[in-house]
């Protein structure tokens, strides 16, 4: 319990800090690079028919608009996370563009959802954070309707996604301290392995796992390539420390690693994920 209540800490500490405001300067970046996933997501949410959505790990919202958008004003869709500055963005979002769309600063882990409100959970690289999944789903489980559909895109291995990794691989020589990625740990890779995934589901409370592969390519522009690698992940945390000298011989080495990517003035790999879908049973969790 020590261990798991220092993870959520960390956690929260990430997320309404560096990262969280990180994530707020570089919104238009991560969501121009990201809109092939939020369009998989709003098609998903469309298939169903469903008028009542949760996003989980919501960010800056640009997935929730995007589904409120195409729910329209006979929907709903509620975003929840645990970043501050990440929930106000997504709030003033919301407000300029009088969406359907409305936001929950908390721990989808904990929070005290209203039982049986959602007809959906959606989630874009928003679950694999949580100390105890089980639990989380399991608390999703119940804010969710009998049979409501649960679609989630995560990451598949990080061997599959070299861009994802090639940071934080060329930085390691020079930066010692680097965190090393541990696949049983919570983060970016924790729903690597789809039989962890269907075990966490099946354990609180999720019926009919369906879990494929999907590769999707993303784009960004140049000119954002370095801000956006010394911004984000463990490299972007552990920049700010460092000394003006190593700083710069870490983003001349980081930028040549990323070459390979790089095609003119658009930087594009492809995004190795899962796809995963689910149902909300009626059978009770034990």
């Amino acid at each position: 319990m020590d261990a798991e209540r220092r993870n959520d800490d960390e956690q929260t500490a990430r997320w309404n800090g560096r990262a969280g405001h990180a994530w707020v300067d570089l919104q238009p970046v991560l969501d121009g690079m990201f809109r092939p996933i939020e369009d998989l997501l709003v098609e998903a949410v469309s298939a169903e028919g469903v008028e009542h959505v949760l996003d989980v790990g919501c960010g800056t919202g640009g997935t929730t608009l995007a589904v409120a958008r195409r729910l329209g004003p006979a929907g709903t869709c509620v975003g929840v996370d645990i970043s501050e500055p990440l929930i106000d963005t997504a709030r003033a979002r919301a407000e300029r563009e009088g969406a359907p769309a409305s936001f929950v600063r908390g721990d989808a882990q904990e929070h005290s959802f209203e039982p049986g409100t959602f007809d959906a959970v959606i989630s874009r690289f928003g679950v694999m954070f949580f100390e105890d999944p089980v639990r989380a789903f399991a608390n999703l489980r119940s804010a969710a309707r009998d049979d409501a559909a649960l679609r989630l895109i995560v990451w598949r291995d990080p061997a599959e996604n070299p861009y994802m990794t090639t940071a934080q691989r060329a930085a390691a020589p020079l930066l010692p301290d680097l965190p090393v990625r541990r696949p049983d740990e919570p983060g970016q890779f924790a729903f690597a392995d789809p039989d962890k995934v269907r075990r966490i589901l099946t354990e609180s409370g999720w019926a009919d796992i369906d879990i494929r592969p999907v590769d999707i390519v993303c784009t960004l522009p140049e000119k954002e390539l370095v801000r956006y690698f010394t911004r984000l992940g463990p490299l972007g945390m552990a920049l700010p420390e460092v000394d003006e000298e190593t700083r710069a011989r870490v983003v001349e080495t980081v930028r040549a690693a990323f070459e390979p990517f790089v095609h003119g003035a658009e930087v594009r790999f492809t995004a190795a994920c899962w796809t995963v879908g689910a149902r909300a049973s009626a059978a009770k969790v034990s």
